[in-house]
């Protein structure tokens, strides 16, 4: 599917060259066309090393908290609410760690280091599979929550708006924990009306009812506040979580008795190898998304979609930060270089920049996702997981959108 999508940028964007040059008489697009190359190309190489630290950092952090036993206590904490959403899943089974500590990375906002966990995850509850190449219940709601699950700290997001020069990195991180509660919820509910999971029980209510009262509390209290001072309030609680959360893992894992330099490096080693593997993926879509730019396709396609929206009378700048949207289910990396596309073209603290981060934070790459722990076992059939987190993406595109409007609009 990705190739099929690079591919097609690439060809759109040359049919888009010959327009500008045959009908508008533009004869200097091809010239800029190539030199997009140079310059995503440059762009893509910095924007990795610029990673290299960050994902070093986090990864070491993310280390201390699982050689402390943290994520090994959560997962208890959470035990009783997935035995009642998976009950093909025997209590105390390896699933139930394995997909614990995937969603905490994910909560996280530690993409690399939850992917093996999430892979570890799936070859656990394949183990539980009866039919080894058709997706079981199990398997299929814990690839919509991974999905669509909720991110508390968006480091990647943060770090890409500071790298081009945003004025305050982590004013997103509100509107980004609003929107991907939003896509877990609307995952949740539509896997448990395909499954008929009881969701009313009193454990699973209590679990759920809890989380959304949060949610609705948290809302509640960001309404009463200007424009100006849900801004600020917004960085200070997001800053304030994050390095909290540093202090935490620091502080468990130095009263355990463990060396946490030493594990903090082990941990840490890992972030340049991260960062140079990324470097192809960031290239290939930076180039084919700096081409279809330069060829006038994408703003072709934006103002086409613009007209059809004013003329239904609604505010048509959330449409410059739809490319994310759009390719997010399809590619994550795809959609990081429309986010950052679109900061470099409109500006890292203009509404369109904001919009595309926040739906950049909101959800994850469905179809990558699908292929990749799918295949990792030898499904074929899928069901209804690509139905179910497309309505999570959905949801969360949409609440995205609603969302950067009451924030930054």
């Amino acid at each position: 599917m990705l190739h099929r999508i690079w591919l097609g940028f690439f060809l759109i964007a040359f049919v888009g060259g010959l327009y500008q040059w045959l009908w508008l008489d533009d004869a200097a697009v091809f010239q800029r066309m190539v030199q997009s190359t140079f310059d995503m190309s440059k762009l893509s190489v910095e924007l990795a090393i610029g990673l290299i630290g960050t994902l070093a950092f986090w990864l070491g952090i993310m280390k201390l908290a699982e050689s402390s036993g943290l994520v090994d206590k959560f997962s208890n904490a959470i035990s009783p609410l997935f035995t009642r959403l998976m009950p093909e899943v025997p209590k105390g089974h390896p699933a139930m760690g394995s997909m614990t500590m995937n969603l905490s990375a994910n909560m996280l906002g530690l993409d690399n280091a939850a992917t093996p966990l999430g892979l570890k995850a799936m070859q656990d509850l394949q183990s539980l599979n009866p039919q080894k190449d058709t997706a079981s219940n199990a398997q299929i709601l814990f690839l919509v929550l991974n999905t669509s699950s909720v991110t508390l700290f968006p480091i990647t997001v943060f770090l890409y708006r500071a790298q081009q020069g945003a004025s305050d990195p982590t004013s997103v991180f509100i509107p980004i924990l609003i929107a991907t509660c939003c896509s877990t919820l609307a995952g949740l509910l539509a896997v448990s009306f395909v499954q008929k999971i009881r969701l009313w029980e009193r454990v699973t209510l209590l679990y759920i009812g809890g989380f959304v009262a949060f949610l609705l509390a948290f809302i509640g209290y960001f309404t009463t506040l200007t424009i100006d001072e849900l801004q600020r309030q917004s960085s200070l609680v997001g800053n304030l979580m994050i390095f909290s959360a540093i202090i935490g893992f620091l502080s468990v894992a130095h009263i355990k008795g463990i060396n946490i330099y030493e594990t903090f490096i082990e941990g840490a080693k890992q972030g340049f190898d991260v960062a140079v593997k990324i470097i192809p993926y960031l290239l290939a879509m930076l180039v084919a998304i700096g081409v279809l730019r330069a060829s006038g396709a994408l703003e072709g396609f934006i103002w086409i979609l613009k007209e059809g929206i004013g003329l239904l009378g609604m505010d048509t700048r959330f449409a410059d930060a739809l490319p994310t949207a759009i390719m997010k289910p399809f590619s994550g990396s795809g959609a990081r270089a429309m986010m950052l596309e679109t900061m470099d073209s409109h500006g890292v603290d203009s509404f369109p920049a904001y919009l595309a981060s926040v739906i950049q934070g909101s959800t994850e790459t469905t179809f990558y996702v699908l292929a990749v722990y799918f295949g990792s076992v030898g499904i074929r059939h899928t069901r209804h997981a690509i139905a179910c987190g497309l309505t999570a993406d959905l949801a969360g595109i949409i609440a995205a959108i609603l969302v950067g409007y009451w924030f930054f609009g």
